[in-house]
């Protein structure tokens, strides 16, 4: 799919998750219809999520930390696919640097560092060293709710 110019404006309009379809219609100047198709299209293709996220800082017990991973395998993408399915995972970027992924995950009172060091990271192959990050405050750093 091509991301043009009205699919842009539409992804614009829909920083306010709860802005109506036919407002956004009628600040970009196309039907509603044009719009709510679009927005299927996006979502059929991968391009769009629209879901709730939130500030972990508003939550007792919920704590993000990022984990930069370097790791033997050439595969980066099937390493980070791998690792991305792993519990309390909310995300998984192939990077540059002295690190090959970096990883964010949403821990809670289920699922503490050291669990998901032992019970879940463990079981990856080839990870030669990791290297982790207690995000104190995060700025702009929203996540889906996963308990």
């Amino acid at each position: 799919m091509v991301i043009d110019d009205l699919n842009k404006g539409i992804l614009r309009e829909l920083k306010d998750g709860r802005k109506s379809y036919k407002l956004i219609a009628e600040e970009l100047e196309v039907t509603e219809n044009t719009v709510r198709s679009r927005v299927r299209k996006m979502q059929e293709d991968g391009i769009l999520d629209i879901s709730g996220f939130v500030d972990a800082d508003q939550f007792d017990g919920l704590q993000i930390i990022m984990i930069g991973i370097r790791t033997s395998s050439m595969d980066y993408i099937a390493k980070g696919e791998e690792i991305s399915q792993l519990r309390g995972v909310i995300s998984v970027s192939v990077v540059t640097g002295r690190f090959d992924l970096i990883v964010t995950v949403q821990l809670n009172e289920e699922l503490q560092m050291l669990d998901f060091l032992k019970n879940e990271l463990a079981r990856v192959e080839s990870i030669e060293a990791i290297e982790t990050y207690l995000v104190y405050k995060g700025f702009n750093l929203k996540t889906p709710y996963l308990q």
